[in-house]
C-alpha cells in the first residue's frame, strides 16, 4: 500500500497537479487527495503547500521526490534483472529528446525498437536541450538525447551520432547562389530556433568563433520548431540555420537549397544524457540498440 501510496505522490509531485495525477493513474481526485493524506500522517510532514488552486512541494516533499526517483529507479533496474533471468526483456522506458532529433532522427529507431523488444513499452518526450535537460533533473525520463550540452555536473553526455547545421532557404530565393561570407551573414534575413535550443546554442558558438554576436545578424523572428520555420520558409524570401537531417527530403525533391558560407560550418553532436550515478539498464539496453543502428 506504501508503495501504491509513493507513486501516487511522485505523480502529483511531478504534475503539480490532484487533477492530472488522477487522471493519470487512473483514480479519482478525492482517492489522490485521501492518498496524499495518509503519506503526510504516515511521515507526520507537510509534503504539499496549497494555495488556491495551487499546489508546490515543501522542503519536505522535495526529500520526498528525491529518494521517490531513486526508489523507482531501483524497482525498474529489478524488473529488468527479473526478466533477464526469464529470458525476457520487459518494462517501462521512458525518453526524452530535444525537437529535431524526436521529429526527424529517433521514430524510425524506435520503431525498430519496440519490434525487436515488443514488451518494453517507451514513451517520447520532446523539447528543447534545456527541458529535456530538467525532466532528467526532476526523474521524470530516464534517458535525454539531445544536441546541446550542459555543464551541470549532475548529468553525464556521451556522444553517439553527427549532424550538420546548414544555412538553407527554399529554391526560389535566387539571391546568394555563389554563397557569401561570414559578414554577408549580416544582411540576410533569417529565421532562428529560439532560446534554450541545442541548435541556436552551436549557431552562437560558431559566431563567437567569427567574431559575431547573434545580436550582429538581421533575424526576422524566433521560432519555436524546425517545422514552422520550413513552413515559413517555402513562402518567404530568407533563410534558416536548419539541421541537414530535417531538411533532407526537401534537399534531395529540390524544394530547398544550401547557401555556402565561408568559413562557416557546424558541425553538432548527439548526446545521450542521464543523471550521473546509477545507470537505468533500460536505458542502456536502448542506448547499445541505437548505436548499433546508427554505426
Amino acid at each position: 500500500m506504501f508503495d501504491f501510496r509513493l507513486k501516487v505522490f511522485y505523480t502529483v509531485a511531478n504534475r503539480l497537479s490532484f487533477t492530472r495525477a488522477a487522471e493519470e493513474l487512473f483514480i479519482s481526485q478525492p482517492a489522490v487527495t485521501k492518498h496524499i493524506h495518509e503519506l503526510e500522517q504516515q511521515l507526520g510532514v507537510a509534503l504539499f503547500e496549497r494555495s488556491g488552486n495551487k499546489i508546490q512541494l515543501t522542503a519536505a516533499g522535495n526529500v520526498m521526490l528525491h529518494h521517490a526517483g531513486n526508489i523507482f529507479a531501483c524497482y525498474r533496474n529489478l524488473e529488468f534483472d527479473i526478466n533477464q533471468l526469464k529470458h525476457a526483456q520487459g518494462g517501462v522506458l521512458h525518453l526524452g529528446a530535444s525537437t529535431t532529433i524526436a521529429q526527424y532522427f529517433i521514430p524510425p529507431l524506435l520503431a525498430a525498437f519496440n519490434q525487436q523488444y515488443p514488451h518494453i513499452r517507451t514513451s517520447l518526450l520532446y523539447g528543447n536541450t534545456e527541458q529535456i535537460q530538467q525532466a532528467l533533473l526532476q526523474k521524470t525520463i530516464q534517458l535525454g538525447i539531445t544536441e546541446g550540452h550542459s555543464k551541470d555536473p549532475a548529468l553525464k553526455y556521451v556522444e553517439f551520432a553527427k549532424d550538420e547545421i546548414a544555412l538553407i532557404c527554399n529554391a526560389d530565393y535566387k539571391s546568394y547562389k555563389q554563397g557569401i561570407t561570414a559578414e554577408g551573414l549580416k544582411k540576410i534575413p533569417l529565421l532562428v530556433r529560439e532560446h534554450g535550443s541545442g541548435t541556436l546554442e552551436v549557431i552562437v558558438d560558431e559566431l563567437k568563433r567569427l567574431k559575431l554576436k547573434l545580436s550582429d545578424l538581421n533575424i526576422l523572428m524566433y521560432m519555436g520548431s524546425t517545422e514552422s520555420i520550413k513552413s515559413y520558409l517555402r513562402h518567404a524570401p530568407c533563410a534558416a540555420f536548419i539541421s541537414l537531417q530535417a531538411v533532407q527530403h526537401e534537399l534531395a525533391a529540390g524544394d530547398f537549397r544550401v547557401i555556402p558560407v565561408k568559413d562557416f560550418r557546424v558541425p553538432r553532436k548527439y548526446h545521450f544524457v542521464y543523471p550521473q550515478g546509477q545507470q537505468d539498464k533500460l536505458a542502456q539496453l536502448f542506448m547499445k540498440f541505437t548505436r548499433q543502428h546508427t554505426a
